[in-house]
């Protein structure tokens, strides 16, 4: 029996010995605090929450860490709208008087100056001008040189005082149609130099030339020689813009329109300039909502100096609804939303072992996630790779 309770007990300490070992190869999440390096906190506030996930040295590699910091996080305001041509600032170019247009010079998408030609026009009524100021140029001269004969014969009592004042008044009617007749084709845009030449050379030119009103870029056009263009009847010839502005026309829900403004300060990004933002601010809120969609058409100018903008793009539209405030902040990869709905961020203390902790999200903005409860800053936390450890967690594998 002796020989035969030796083996039991053999057997006995084996079994410890076995059981022993299986302890210590238990899965890596299970719930208790053996790991000091992790610190006693990290290690309780874990257990409370789910347990824990260890990382073998080559795992912990594929995993960055980096401690929770503090950001500054602002109440925004989104949504999706276009740019366009700023219609204050956007002038439809028409001849002030009938004609048919004779030459362009300039196209669309060219930039102008103020006061440079954009076409001409045959006109009538400047060719009338005209004549009537050639005509009131040789009345003055036949008028000054009678006045001249009438004071060289009142000289010699060759004629009358009457008929001297007759030639004097004369003279001034003369004078008087003459400076009339400049200033009626000086209303067509023809400089002094010009309306001289024409009573030197007594030579009409019927052809009008039209100018831009304000310094931009040709943004339509509709002429085209031997087309008869009406002042005020559309379409213009031309239309220029100045696009130091643009307008952006956004579709905000109604309700953020409380938090909105005139003058307010807004961000806008463009699909087409990754990584660009354009200043601006409010200058129109819709007076009414959309009955089908439950948004309001907000208008901003958006400054573009550099004539980036093009009417159509689409943008986003960012504004300031709420005042900034500073919170615990971790990257958006840092966080997994678990199966249940909860959000949850692994916390470690020595990059091997990893204590997942149930949070409360804010803001998302910028790849960066404002933390309202469930870690404070200095922890450390998974940057990337949580999603794997909360995988290796949730099959009790690693």
């Amino acid at each position: 029996m002796k020989p035969f309770k030796r083996q039991l007990a053999a057997l006995g300490v084996a079994a410890a010995v076995s059981a022993g070992a299986l302890y210590l190869s238990t899965p890596l999440f299970a719930e208790q605090d053996a790991h000091t390096a992790a610190g006693p906190k990290v290690a309780a506030a874990g257990a409370a929450q789910g347990g824990f996930v260890d990382l073998t040295e080559s795992q912990a590699q594929q995993v960055k860490v980096q401690p929770v910091d503090t950001r500054t996080f602002v109440a925004l305001s989104e949504a999706v709208g276009s740019i366009a041509f700023n219609d204050d600032k956007t002038v439809p170019v028409f001849p002030s008087y009938p004609g048919k247009i004779n030459a362009i010079f300039t196209d669309v998408g060219q930039d102008v100056s103020k006061g440079a030609v954009l076409y001409s026009v045959d006109s009538p009524d400047l060719l009338q001008a005209e004549s009537t100021l050639i005509s009131a140029a040789g009345l003055r001269d036949l008028t000054q040189r009678a006045l001249q004969r009438a004071q060289q014969l009142f000289g010699v009592q060759g004629i009358s005082e009457k008929d001297l004042q007759q030639a004097i008044s004369d003279q001034q009617g003369a004078e008087g149609a003459y400076k009339a007749a400049r200033d009626a084709v000086r209303i067509f845009g023809k400089t002094d130099a010009q309306i001289n030449q024409i009573v030197l050379e007594r030579r009409v030119d019927a052809s009008l030339s039209v100018r831009s009103p304000i310094g931009g870029r040709v943004v339509t056009r509709n002429a085209s020689p031997g087309l008869l263009a009406q002042p005020g009847t559309p379409p213009a010839p031309f239309t220029v813009a100045d696009i130091s502005t643009m307008w952006m026309i956004a579709n905000v829900a109604e309700s953020d329109v409380p938090a909105l403004r005139l003058g307010q300060a807004v961000q806008v990004t463009l699909m087409a300039y990754p990584g660009r933002t354009f200043q601006g601010k409010i200058t129109n809120i819709g007076a009414a909502v959309d009955p089908s969609t439950h948004r309001v058409a907000v208008r901003s100018e958006i400054r573009d100096p550099q004539h980036a903008l093009r009417p159509g793009m689409l943008a986003n539209f960012r504004i300031q609804t709420g005042t900034a405030g500073n919170s615990p902040a971790v990257p958006a990869d840092s966080v997994v939303r678990e199966g249940d709905g909860t959000m949850t961020v692994w916390v470690t203390g020595d990059g091997r072992r990893f204590y997942r902790r149930t949070i409360t999200l804010g803001l998302q903005q910028d790849g960066v996630c404002q933390i309202l409860s469930g870690i404070q800053a200095g922890e450390r936390v998974a940057a990337e790779g949580a999603i794997f450890l909360s995988h290796a967690y949730d099959t009790g594998t690693h």
